[in-house]
């Protein structure tokens, strides 16, 4: 019966170590279904070629923790395989044999319920968080792939001058989220302002930091003061009206 107790021991092992490489991974940024799977892939050996698994290969910290999975699972299966085998050996009739199947079932099943179990999940999650951030900087967060900065959005700094068509003004009447545009925040010469409000007025000096369409952004960048800076707003308002965001339009397409 030791071999069919260190069996669920490794086994036990095994899941906690997949829980604590899914934190890790969620700390980084990434999304807990994707850290989910990400890890249960990299711990088993199966490859799958997808976007997640390409932002943890462009990833520093999530290609260490990945790394460090894929080691460990190696030893894992093979201490697996090897403690299964000798929970059988040595038996010496049908039922000993039967008792310890049971055995090695019923704590399978228990373990599996466990891991699916959402205040066990909970626990456990908020316990290794604290942990990892007592231990190790994971707080490296891929904030190209969390904008989606590699496709049409960009974040852009946009130094303003006496003539251009957001100067002077408050951010509430330039209706910039009209357009699709968000102000991430303006640094001047005493400080950084962050998710200014629509009271806050542009000046010549500042550097506004605007998150958006790259085709959106080109445009607000070369507007001036006059019409023809109005005229520009209001058709970028109409286009983007009309216009669904890129993940909407491939999700259907899905």
């Amino acid at each position: 019966m030791v071999a069919v107790v260190s069996l669920v021991v490794i086994v036990t092992i095994g899941l906690l170590v997949t829980r604590i490489a899914t934190v890790a991974l969620t700390m980084t940024g990434m999304s807990l279904e994707h850290a989910r799977f990400q890890a249960r892939s990299a711990f088993t050996g199966t490859g799958f070629t997808t976007s997640e698994a390409e932002a943890v290969v462009s990833h520093p910290v999530r290609r260490r923790i990945v790394m460090v999975l894929m080691l460990v699972s190696g030893a894992g299966a093979v201490s697996v395989l090897g403690t299964l085998i000798l929970s059988y050996a040595g038996v010496d009739s049908t039922g000993g044999g039967l008792r310890r199947t049971v055995v090695i079932i019923g704590s399978m099943a228990g373990l599996l319920w466990l891991a699916k179990n959402d205040r066990v999940d909970r626990l456990l999650r908020r316990v290794i968080e604290r942990v990892l951030s007592r231990v190790a900087d994971l707080d490296v967060r891929d904030y190209a792939a969390l904008l989606h900065l590699r496709g049409r959005w960009r974040v852009v700094q946009l130094p303003v001058k006496d003539d251009d068509w957001i100067t002077s003004r408050p951010l509430g009447l330039l209706r910039l989220p009209e357009e699709g545009v968000a102000v991430l925040g303006v640094e001047r010469d005493d400080g950084w302002i962050g998710a200014p409000s629509e009271d806050l007025r542009l000046r010549a000096g500042d550097v506004v930091t605007l998150y958006g369409r790259q085709a959106i952004l080109d445009d607000i960048t070369d507007r001036l003061h006059g019409d023809e800076g109005e005229e520009a707003s209001e058709r970028s308002r109409a286009w983007h009206a009309a216009t669904p965001p890129v993940e909407v339009v491939q999700r259907r397409r899905r």
